[in-house]
């Protein structure tokens, strides 16, 4: 006797198919196209990536650099319990050549990559779960021009990259240093010109904004941004009055504000004071800029009232930190270039067997996560001029 057949509600297998990976509904595009274009629709999109930002599932990268072969790659970690963090695929980009390509935000899934030589002006964005790598093109924002003075130089530092949720457009900014010489003998001006360029996804375009006046200073922490709005340090006053600060820039209103760090946090020529986003907060993760006994303390503000949210006491042989994990968990660098984790419940540091001395220099090594998801950035598949994937070890068997 045939058995009775069941139809599977439409809104059950939508909320099945939104707990998948993304490689798992990449294969599943073939199975109908009512599927494929399912996948493809913002209500979607959106209910993939906030099931995985629910469950807090977080992938690990590591930016690396080998000094021997003069190679920057990424290492994608794994996150199962019983691997300990292991390396399982490494990822090159010969799209920006022998240069190690900044992360100036990891975003929705989607990293922001920026040319890190002194003049590169060469950003792409990147979807690692979708493969999807788009080029952004030049900026078409114009450099002031004086009687007397050529351009010589023009330098980006100091991007971010955040979702405008007014506009529901993907957004970077950068600032611009130009510097000048006088044009008949070479003479450096003593005083550079500072520009401010944002591009939107939306529109595929730069445009000029107001510069705040103030340069930035580049955190050794990826994680700056939060609810459309990013921060940055930056420094006010001549010596021996500076003062240490917080920039923001909103994404929606396009405006530059400014704010204070108490004087808790001690002299900034002895003090590291990295501005990050922690646990829905905004804060600064505090340690000194001496010694290899690093003890951390971190202080978010809310309403405008800074607050010290734990303290870590006196980690040995480490030099600096990388990010942090699940349950206040930090990663750090250790003294012999090894990636360590501190739990901060136990005051347990566990080597993860992930060795960085080929890096040479730990200025290149950097920690960022990122959560799957679907966004569409309208560019192409990754191919060998942009993107190239090597498994690790047992890895191969799983991809």
């Amino acid at each position: 006797m045939q058995m009775p057949r069941f139809a599977v509600p439409e809104a059950l297998v939508t909320e099945i198919l939104s707990k998948l990976p993304v490689k798992s509904l990449i294969r599943f595009n073939c199975v109908c196209k009512y599927w494929c274009s399912s996948f493809q629709t913002p209500r979607f999109i959106s209910k993939h990536y906030h099931n995985n930002l629910k469950s807090n599932n977080l992938n690990p990268v590591l930016k690396r650099f080998d000094g021997n072969a003069n190679l920057a790659y990424f290492s994608q970690l794994s996150v199962e319990k019983d691997e300990n963090f292991l390396v399982k695929q490494n990822i090159s980009l010969p799209f920006f050549m022998n240069d190690s390509p900044l992360v100036w935000g990891a975003r929705h899934g989607l990293f922001c990559l920026h040319s890190s030589c002194i003049n590169g002006e060469e950003v792409a964005i990147w979807n690692p779960s979708t493969r999807q790598f788009k080029i952004l093109p030049p900026s078409s924002v114009q450099r002031p021009t004086y009687p007397g003075l050529t351009c010589n130089l023009v330098m980006f530092d100091c991007g971010a990259f955040e979702f405008d949720f007014k506009t529901d457009d993907y957004k970077f900014i950068r600032f611009v240093t130009l510097c000048f010489v006088d044009s008949e003998c070479g003479i450096e001006s003593p005083d550079d010109v500072s520009q401010v360029e944002l591009y939107s996804l939306k529109c595929d375009s730069w445009k000029e904004i107001p510069s705040p006046n103030y340069r930035p200073l580049d955190s050794d922490l990826s994680n700056n941004c939060l609810d459309g709005i990013c921060y940055w340090k930056i420094i006010i006053g001549n010596s021996p009055y500076e003062q240490v600060m917080i920039l923001s820039f909103d994404m929606a209103n396009e405006k530059f504000s400014v704010s204070p760090i108490l004087e808790f946090v001690g002299f900034f020529l002895e003090t590291n004071i990295e501005v990050l986003v922690f646990n829905g907060s905004v804060g600064v993760l505090v340690y000194p800029v001496e010694g290899i006994d690093k003890t951390f303390d971190f202080w978010v503000i809310n309403g405008g009232v800074w607050t010290k949210q734990f303290s870590i006491e006196s980690i040995p042989g480490v030099v600096n930190p990388l990010g942090f994990w699940k349950n206040d968990e930090l990663f750090l660098l250790n003294t012999n270039y090894e990636v360590v984790l501190f739990d901060p419940s136990t005051q347990e540091l566990k080597v993860l067997g992930i060795n960085t001395y080929l890096d040479h220099d730990r200025e290149y090594v950097s920690l960022f996560f990122y959560v799957e998801s679907l966004v569409p950035i309208n560019g192409i598949q990754e191919h060998k001029d942009h993107i190239i994937r090597q498994l690790v070890g047992d890895a191969s068997n799983n991809y």
